[in-house]
């Protein structure tokens, strides 16, 4: 998904995809621009003034046109001394009203960039949940979280300064080159002829840069992933003493991460003398052209009328050169050289925000691979009849992982899934709410394939309880109100009370308004599972799948979530991973599994009298279990036993 991320992308492409979000905000860009050239014409100004100033009160002409009048040779010194000030309080004028609206084009920018970037996470946001599940087991958390905060706030930087700044200093730069080809053709040229080497070093610095950028994005996106997945996984890292190559792990991420960055900087290093370097040269050279035009009192030294090129002609006429256009001319030079310089560094950061862009617009185009036929219907209250029809499914290409499983429960059947592991358990189970479609055959409900209703309307309808509960942070009440999100109260506490989880929950400092840390940290995994149950419970759905919900608690809350099943199975279908016999000498039908096939289906009872694989995997691991609840001081361990 990544790609290759030191080949350059499609650069336009991705503008076009920015354009897209940005023409819901046009008035703002409008106004942007407006304060943009508004602002330009302030800097594109001011140096015929200053000019002036050289021409026609400093070093006066005869004649000269200023900013009022006609200067001419005789004019007072008071007359001369009043012009100045006027002209320099218009100089202060312009360069006042200049930042103001240079300061007003960077807030509307940033406002509108802002509204684009609310929308782009809220679109990112969308897309991460409308994902399948097994989309999250081929891309990492970390990586993925880091296109909505690392990615995003790239493009931030890029859109609140950089890219007013980059469209200025280009804006800038042609005004100002067309001013100065109108003052002086010939001496144009020569004052712009380091431009093309600059804007050359330009192109090739910042294509260096965006290369880098790219990769230095990828890299990051790396160490988040790395060190979600470490602090995830800390109890394992401490239990199996494995701190040292973990934390080399993460060093060696982190290493990749500051080459990719240390590239980047070396380029944009580089360019920002390179291109002062060049910039010297070219006001050196408007210097020594039209210092030597002044000094040798030669002011048409570069005037050309015409050139003519076969028939056509070119018409050169220029204006004569002075000190107050050589004043001029370096001003202007200032002002074409600052944009380059401020260009190419920004333009990396622009780069960068191009990357990011790339690689959100990357996340956004990704398939869905589960999405509602754009036919389909609400799926009706469910009975519970449910039907696989010669099922086979693959994740990989040429994997199966079940291989033409059929079978058919009617409603409020218990059904229990026993198999070692990988056997296609669980992928059973996650046919049925359709977080995986078949790849042959069909799973129905009640007549109806899952494939043909809308998944909101089916998995409304499925409560599911895992082994690994996941608890939010926040209010115990509103994580049991997380399965029916309009429940009361007085609703959340009965279904607490159903599964027996008020107890403890009471006891909290806070009661049900008592805020979890994150996973549910600070209850044990009993009570986090209680609440889990709680939460579906509140659903009231019409199917249950719990996968060995019970596994992880105690004996005693064991017996008190049992009780609690019992009664909220009632009339419902129940399909159960099983591990413990207690579960599965109460299932209506128990399905053996082996290599994503069912070899073996019955009950708990005929199951054992044909002795066959069902009999073998109670011999080996429930037997004991069934002698531990008739006498809690047999021996459990069967290595124990056979001794």
């Amino acid at each position: 998904m990544e790609g290759d991320t030191s080949k350059a992308s499609n650069f336009g492409r991705t503008m076009l995809r920015f354009g897209k979000y940005f023409s819901k905000y046009w008035y703002g860009l409008a106004l942007t621009l407006v304060l943009i050239v508004v602002a330009t014409w302030a800097q594109v100004t001011a140096p015929e003034y200053i000019g002036q100033a050289v021409d026609c009160y400093l070093f006066p002409q005869n004649p000269a046109d200023c900013w009022y009048a006609t200067i001419t040779l005789d004019m007072s010194d008071a007359d001369k001394l009043a012009g100045l000030g006027g002209l320099v309080l218009l100089l202060i004028g312009l360069f006042i009203a200049g930042s103001v609206f240079v300061g007003l084009s960077f807030y509307t920018m940033t406002l509108t960039g802002q509204r684009v970037l609310l929308k782009i996470r809220e679109d990112l946001f969308k897309k991460l949940q409308s994902q399948t599940i097994g989309y999250y087991t081929e891309n990492e958390s970390g990586n993925l979280m880091s296109r909505v905060t690392s990615d995003t706030d790239t493009i931030q930087q890029a859109f609140s300064y950089a890219l007013v700044n980059v469209f200025s200093g280009i804006l800038l730069m042609v005004w100002v080159a067309i001013k100065m080809f109108g003052i002086n053709v010939p001496y144009a040229l020569v004052s712009l002829i380091v431009t093309p080497v600059m804007l050359v070093a330009t192109l090739y610095f910042s294509a260096q840069a965006r290369k880098a950028f790219r990769k230095s994005r990828q890299q990051m996106g790396n160490v988040n992933a790395n060190l979600q997945e470490s602090i995830s996984g800390m109890r394992e890292v401490q239990a199996f003493n494995r701190e040292d190559e973990t934390i080399e792990s993460f060093r060696q991420t982190n290493a990749a991460n500051r080459d990719a960055n240390v590239r980047a900087a070396a380029f944009t290093s580089a360019l920002n003398p390179t291109l002062e370097a060049l910039g010297f040269v070219a006001l050196a050279i408007v210097v020594l052209v039209g210092g030597y035009a002044v000094l040798t009192n030669q002011p048409n030294l570069l005037a050309v009328d015409n050139i003519s090129i076969g028939p056509i002609t070119i018409s050169l006429a220029s204006t004569a050169l002075t000190l107050g256009i050589v004043f001029v001319f370096l001003q202007y030079v200032q002002r074409i050289n600052q944009p380059i310089q401020q260009i190419a560094v920004l333009w990396t950061n622009i780069q960068s925000a191009i990357a990011g862009g790339e690689r959100i617009f990357g996340l956004l185009d990704a398939p869905v691979d589960i999405v509602d036929k754009p036919n389909a219907e609400t799926m009706p209250q469910i009975e519970g009849r449910v039907e696989f029809d010669d099922v086979a499914v693959s994740y990989k290409v040429g994997e199966r992982v079940l291989k033409g499983v059929s079978f058919t429960t009617q409603p409020g059947q218990m059904v229990a899934i026993v198999g070692p592991t990988g056997a296609g358990k669980t992928t059973i189970i996650n046919l049925i709410p359709r977080f995986y479609d078949v790849d042959t055959g069909s799973v129905k409900i009640d007549g109806r394939d899952v494939r043909d209703v809308t998944m909101e309307s089916l998995r409304a309808q499925i409560g599911i309880v895992l082994q690994d509960t996941y608890l939010f942070s926040d209010t115990v009440m509103n994580n049991i109100r997380f399965g029916r999100l309009g429940a009361t109260d007085e609703e959340v506490i009965a279904a607490a009370k159903l599964v027996s989880a008020d107890t403890f929950i009471e006891r909290l400092p806070e009661g049900y308004q008592t805020v979890l840390g994150e996973r549910g940290s600070g209850l044990s995994q009993g009570q986090r599972q209680l609440i889990a149950i709680a939460r579906v419970a509140l659903m009231n759905p019409r199917i249950l799948i719990l996968d060995e919900a019970t596994s992880s608690v105690d004996t005693r809350t064991e017996r008190l979530i049992q009780k609690a099943f019992e009664r909220i199975m009632e009339g419902r279908t129940t399909f159960v991973i099983a591990h413990r016999l207690s579960t599965i000498r109460n299932a209506d039908m128990v399905m053996m599994l082996r290599d994503g096939q069912i070899i073996e289906r019955g009950t708990h009872v005929s199951l054992l009298a044909e002795k066959g694989a069902y009999y073998d995997l109670y011999m080996s691991q429930f037997r004991y279990e069934e002698k531990l609840e008739a006498d809690p001081n047999a021996v459990s361990n069967p290595l124990l036993a056979s001794t």
